[in-house]
Order: C-alpha cells, then sequence, then structure tokens
C-alpha cells in the first residue's frame, strides 16, 4: 500500500490497536478540535465504529476553551465535520481559569472527564502524534525537567488514549486530505504568531533547526528516549509507593525509613506525598522537594517547609507530617495613647 491509502490505513490501524481490549458495546468518546490530528482520529473511529472486528460505539466531544475570537464558530465547525463522519457531537464550552497552556489543558480534560462521565463512555481518544511528543520531550530537557516529564505522553492513563503517538503530523495531515477533509489550522500553532505559545516556536523553529543541524530523525529520536524513560520512570514509581507504604505511620511517614532509601527513591516518594497532600504538580518544584527531603536528610531543627497550593512540611518526634500551611500569625496590635 502506498500514498495516501497508506496514512489512512496507519491511523485506523492505530486505532484498533488501542481499543483492542474494550468490552463489546462500549463508547468511546472522539476528542476533536477540527485541527488535521484530531479530524483524521475521528475519521478512523467512525469508519471503524460497530463494524463486526470492531463492536465499540464512537461519539465526538468538542471543547471550546473561548480563548480566540471566533472560537464558538471553529467548535462548531468541528463539531459539525464529525456529524458528517457518522459521528454524534457535542460541544462543550468551557472557562479557562488563568493565562497559558496550563490552565487550558486542565480545562480541557476536565470537561472530556464530565462528558465522559454523563455518557458513559470507557476511553477518551486524543490526537497527539509523534511530533507532540518530541516537542513535550525537548521542552522538558529544556526545563531541567526530571524522568517522569521526559518520558513524554503515556499512550494509555485512565480513560484516556492516544492512539496516534507513533504517527507524524505529516501523516495525519495526508490522511485528512486522501478523505477529502479539511481540517482547521489553529493560528496560534504559527510560531511567528503573536499569541504563539512556547510549544508553539518550538514546532516551528527549534526542532526544523535541531533536523537541520543534526539531521532528520531528531523527532523520532526524542519519542524513543520517553518510551525508555517512561519504563525506568514506571518502575521507579512502583517503588517510590512501597517506600511509602512502608514509611506510613501514625502521623506522618517514618523519618528512619525514608532515610535509610536510596536518593532517587526518596525524593520521588516525598513529591508524591506532596501532591498527595494537595500541592499542585505542575507549581511543585524540585527546589521544594529537595527543602522538605533536607528535613529528613539534614534536619538541625529547621521549622516547618511551605509548599505550592497552601500546604507545609514539618518535622517532629522523628515523623514528617505534611499538611496544610498554618495560617500566618497576625502582629499584635500595640496600644497608643491618643490625645483627644
Amino acid at each position: 500500500m502506498s500514498g495516501p491509502a497508506r496514512e489512512v490505513a496507519a491511523v485506523r490501524s492505530a486505532v484498533v490497536a488501542s481499543l483492542a481490549d474494550l468490552p463489546p458495546d462500549a463508547l468511546v468518546l472522539v476528542a476533536c478540535s477540527g485541527g488535521p490530528d484530531s479530524l483524521a482520529l475521528a475519521a478512523g473511529a467512525a469508519f471503524l465504529a460497530g463494524r463486526t472486528t470492531t463492536t465499540w460505539r464512537a461519539q465526538a466531544v468538542v471543547v471550546d476553551h473561548g480563548l480566540q475570537d471566533g472560537s464558538a464558530q471553529v467548535a462548531d465547525e468541528a463539531a459539525q465535520a464529525c456529524r458528517g463522519l457518522g459521528l454524534d457531537a457535542v460541544v462543550v464550552r468551557v472557562a479557562v481559569d488563568g493565562h497559558g497552556e496550563a490552565p487550558a489543558r486542565a480545562a480541557r480534560y476536565a470537561a472530556l472527564e464530565r462528558a465522559a462521565d454523563d455518557l458513559g463512555a470507557a476511553a477518551v481518544l486524543l490526537g497527539h502524534t509523534l511530533d507532540d511528543q518530541a516537542e513535550t520531550v525537548l521542552l522538558g530537557l529544556a526545563r531541567g525537567s526530571g524522568a517522569r516529564t521526559l518520558a513524554g505522553m503515556p499512550a494509555t492513563r485512565g480513560r484516556f488514549r492516544r492512539p496516534l503517538l507513533g504517527l507524524r503530523r505529516t501523516d495525519t495531515l495526508a490522511a485528512c486530505a486522501a478523505q477529502h477533509l479539511v481540517p482547521w489550522h489553529d493560528p496560534t500553532n504559527d510560531g511567528t504568531h503573536a499569541d504563539a505559545s512556547l510549544r508553539s516556536r518550538v514546532r516551528s523553529d527549534a526542532l526544523p533547526t535541531l533536523e537541520r543541524v543534526l539531521g532528520p530523525g531528531v523527532a523520532e529520536a526524542l519519542a524513543r528516549t520517553a518510551a525508555q524513560l517512561r519504563d525506568d520512570a514506571d518502575l521507579l514509581d512502583a517503588l517510590a509507593a512501597d517506600l511509602l507504604n512502608a514509611a506510613s505511620v501514625d502521623g506522618g511517614l517514618d523519618v528512619d525509613v525514608l532515610a535509610a532509601a536510596a536518593p532517587a527513591l526518596r525524593t520521588r516518594a516525598l513529591r508524591t506525598a506532596v501532591i498527595a497532600a494537595g500541592s499542585p504538580a505542575g507549581a511543585l518544584l524540585r527546589v521544594h522537594v529537595l527543602a522538605v527531603d533536607a528535613l529528613v536528610t539534614d534536619w538541625h531543627g529547621q521549622g516547618a517547609v511551605a509548599l505550592p497550593g497552601g500546604v507545609a512540611a514539618r518535622r517532629s518526634c522523628g515523623r514528617l507530617a505534611l499538611g496544610p500551611a498554618p495560617a500566618p500569625r497576625e502582629a499584635p496590635v500595640r496600644a497608643v495613647d491618643q490625645e483627644e
């Protein structure tokens, strides 16, 4: 098989492989923005849904973030494109709390979770490709992130599945063209756009520059790095969970048990514990984790460590406690004589 038919078949095969474990008559939601990746994914799911070899059903969900002028029309047109493919489609409009990619992503995933709950969906398909994976790894490297971030996006996490992580963006564009689908191209994905995100500039400038300097295959190499690190990160996460279980005692975590562990496991376990106590993962930096680690390994009577999200870590009687930070004390009011 050659030409555009190859890309269409590749998308369909990827969807089949991603959903092979679903029970009969399961409902699958396709998150579709109208862009080439998610539109190609929607077309693949629509073609396969209900066939004798794939007994699951499919619908589409379009999330309108309301961040650009005309976003409501773009969302409605994406839903209409999905209906043209034979999928029932619903548009969900969300309010994004804050600026940047992280708040928009959080609002989008929360909306998709609610839609899956409301409709009883077993899986939600996302259109991330190998290019998205490479961009994620490169951004993580630039920010000095750890192995979990450099492991990139997993193919499956809970109900969310990413069938297209093995395909390039050129594949989804070709699949759309072969099926006479006209995708929407987000103007902010152009790195020269005034509102372009850092990821967009990595996409338009950084990766092409690396390809010119280092030769072709950089994106694939970054994706392979993510896959290798994911195996390592999964193992370390499992061992860190075992460490937390062993250290858990009434009133917190046993400092002696934590101190006896290897630093890589201890800091990973502490990060997990801090997030579980309410500190946002995106705001929790390595410097915060190291400060908590110092309560275990470099204890000299220091006070509580303030952490993002109003969480504090404190050591007392051989126990490390994580919980809400105490409210700041108000300075005492000193009476001042006043003349009448």
